[in-house]
């Protein structure tokens, strides 16, 4: 055999040596993912992990019911149901929770059993997580419980012009601060009315302006009393705003507090006979170009609403970016001031900074 010859035999073993260490590299890293796929099936058959963590499994399903059914939970007992409404946001919070619990027992039932309660909250609230504002909003509205016990109604009033609504509902007027905001808001607002602790402010003409009944408690004897001496006990009304487009029906309501304790559990009563007699104005309203605003005390998926719920749509929900929480102003853990509008279009929905009230003001943009 010459050089040449034994050259090229030796090129040539290289080149086999070296290809079926390839392959060899190849099979074992194939080998290898096979492998831990492998052991994660063998892992996940296994019957111990599907054994650990029942409660936390039990625990996982009970909130992913919960908030599934919420509408099926009864208000017999201290009205429960509408308790979990008003928190039903918040309950996603659990599910961190319970996912340490379930990583930390290394359960499988309870890792699984969590997929119900995360798709319910996202089918509920995930369509709130974005921006939905829109341009071309033709009048922005905005709704305020100025707080009876506000320190500083001139500074709350000057707030509130700074926000340019061209229409400014006010609840929770007290007779103290009544002369304040009509001083104040005087020179933005050509036009206002008041009506007992609601009023309402417009740079456009207002008419028909009435109050509405509202089955607000007006004191011992309050049925037997004439209108002008519960006139200061009402908390509502209704009024024309008249807009390039035609007529627009505004409503004013600041419905009844409720209250959480251990004797009555969520005690909601006058909220939700206001909440009927509301719905039941709305129903029987003719224009079809309706806005609300107000304090009304109580989230839309509080059951107590499912009449308002059925005519109007809330502009937080149609065109707002989050939650939109409202109280407390500090800190606030709950919407419970709102927009809702009904054969108009709502474009941007916003909540306006603090004032000197426990609340936060609403804000909404609406277009035709």
């Amino acid at each position: 055999m010459t050089g040449g010859e034994r050259g090229r035999t030796m090129a040539q073993v290289d080149m086999l040596e070296s290809g079926r260490s390839a392959a060899d590299r190849q099979d074992t890293g194939s080998g290898g993912r096979r492998a831990g796929v492998g052991r994660a099936i063998r892992a996940g058959s296994r019957p111990e992990p599907w054994k650990r963590g029942p409660v936390f499994a039990a625990l996982a399903l009970l909130l992913g019911l919960s908030m599934l059914l919420h509408a099926q939970i009864p208000n017999g007992i201290g009205n429960l149901g509408s308790l979990v409404e008003t928190c039903l946001p918040w309950f996603g919070l659990f599910v961190p929770v319970l996912l340490a619990g379930a990583i930390w027992r290394r359960s499988a039932s309870a890792t699984v059993a969590l997929l119900l309660p995360v798709v319910v909250w996202l089918n509920h609230f995930g369509g709130l997580l974005g921006d939905k504002a829109q341009a071309g909003d033709e009048i922005t509205v905005a709704s305020h419980n100025v707080g009876a016990d506000n320190p500083d109604p001139a500074g709350t009033a000057r707030a509130l012009i700074a926000s340019e609504a061209d229409v400014l509902a006010l609840e929770e007027l007290s007779q103290q601060a009544k002369g304040t905001y009509e001083k104040e808001l005087a020179e933005a607002y050509q036009y206002h009315a008041v009506a007992g602790t609601v009023g309402l402010w417009s740079r456009l003409p207002l008419s028909e302006i009435r109050p509405v009944d509202i089955k607000t408690d007006a004191g011992p004897l309050g049925a037997a009393k004439s209108a002008d001496v519960k006139m200061p006990y009402n908390r509502a009304l209704r009024a024309t705003v008249a807009t390039e487009h035609g007529p627009l029906a505004v409503y004013v309501a600041h419905l009844g507090s409720v209250r959480v304790n251990p004797r009555t559990g969520f005690w909601t009563v006058h909220r939700d006979r206001g909440a009927q007699a509301l719905a039941e104005a709305l129903a029987a309203e003719r224009n079809g170009r309706v806005v609300l605003l107000g304090d009304l005390n109580g989230t839309t998926d509080d059951r107590a609403f499912d009449g308002i719920n059925s005519r109007m749509r809330s502009a937080q929900a149609v065109a707002g970016d989050g939650f939109g929480f409202t109280w407390p102003a500090k800190f606030p853990v709950v919407r419970i001031d709102q927009i809702m509008v009904r054969g108009v279009e709502p474009k941007s929905a916003w909540v306006l900074p603090a004032t000197g009230s426990d609340h936060r003001p609403v804000a909404a943009g609406i277009s035709w």
